[in-house]
């Protein structure tokens, strides 16, 4: 191992399964395929790759059952050899990706280094596949070593981890940030950073490796038309729910319900926190602008401000986890952590 290494933890998804007689299923002994098919590249883009090391999973995350203890797993996997290498890439199906990206975001913060997580929209042996060519994006950005933050990389761009989502079930370019410009592209085949959109190096880690809560604790609740109170009481009258995203309209609306907003408030009396966020995948929500939004002021409501859903809810399992005073957790829910979110308006 040099000092330039990149430590590659393969955790599953699409880009290593291989075809069966019943369909895509995990595949074995990944690095040995990865280090084939980087032969087939030209000689510049070979030479070009830094040198790796590989930590593959015996048992690969389905990422549409991923929990918060796979999340666990992968940031204390990081943690406990970062001192050993240059950079870090996580290999992971791209269902959840965003989620485990945006935890990894809040549990390893202060990064002095890279990690790049990403996956595929397709197995590497598949022909015409996007596997190989994210991997050597993802494994070119690991080794900038001016990049100090959790990035995902797909389809030749970089994005902050904690900003970014999902945006397509089939296209390669399947992830977009939609409230934060890129970080950084593959131009010419070389990776190009865009320095002053990135997070600044900050010294030491301030790694945070709680015990994290099943997601159980934390749940999402979307507004629809015609939404009851009941509804909204079924789901936060729980002991074991400590918080709550509320997927809001527009810049944080609710319907003009007073037995709706009062289940809000009782919820949040209770110590829950109630996250507001929209549900609109642009722009900010600035609680107050309407009547329904100074409710949600009033009864102690946090804006979420331009936060997307993976990383409202991620933040709340994180904060929650930790056995901080709640006006702390609620001071730090409205901070900043890790770039994933804009400054309050």
């Amino acid at each position: 191992m040099t000092s330039n290494t990149v430590l590659v933890l393969y955790a599953g998804g699409t880009l290593g399964m291989l075809d069966g007689p019943r369909g895509l299923r995990p595949g074995s002994d990944f690095e040995a395929r990865l280090r084939q098919a980087f032969t087939h590249l030209a000689a510049y883009r070979r030479d070009a790759i830094p040198p790796f090391e590989m930590l593959e999973y015996t048992t690969p995350i389905d990422s549409s059952s991923a929990t918060p203890a796979d999340w666990q797993r992968l940031a204390r996997d990081i943690a406990e050899r970062y001192a050993d290498y240059a950079g870090f890439v996580v290999l992971h199906g791209t269902d959840t990706l965003a989620w485990s990206t945006s935890s990894l975001a809040f549990q390893l913060q202060g990064l002095g280094k890279p990690v790049v997580v990403t996956g595929a929209q397709k197995p590497l042996e598949i022909p015409n596949s996007d596997a190989l060519d994210n991997v050597e994006t993802a494994l070119r950005f690991a080794a900038q070593t001016n990049l100090t933050e959790v990035a995902i990389a797909f389809d030749g761009k970089l994005m902050r981890g904690c900003r970014t989502r999902k945006w397509d079930t089939q296209a390669f370019n399947a992830f977009h940030a939609p409230n934060w410009p890129l970080l950084g592209e593959i131009i010419d085949d070389e990776p190009v950073l865009y320095a002053a959109r990135c997070l600044s190096p900050s010294g030491a880690p301030r790694f945070e490796l709680p015990d994290l809560v099943p997601t159980s604790a934390v749940i999402r609740l979307p507004l629809w038309p015609g939404i009851q109170a009941r509804q909204i009481a079924r789901l936060l009258d729980d002991d074991t729910v400590h918080g709550a995203v509320l997927e809001s309209w527009g810049s944080g609306n609710i319907p003009e319900d007073t037995a709706l907003a009062s289940e809000l408030a009782a919820a949040s009396s209770r110590g829950t926190m109630l996250a507001v966020i929209s549900q609109c995948p642009h722009g900010p929500v600035t609680l107050g602008t309407y009547a329904s939004g100074n409710v949600l002021k009033d009864i102690g409501a946090l804006a979420g401000n331009d936060m997307t859903p993976e990383a409202a809810f991620t933040k709340l399992v994180h904060l929650v986890s930790q056995p901080l005073p709640e006006a702390q957790r609620r001071r730090q829910f409205l901070a900043s952590l890790c770039g994933e979110r804009s400054a309050l308006r």
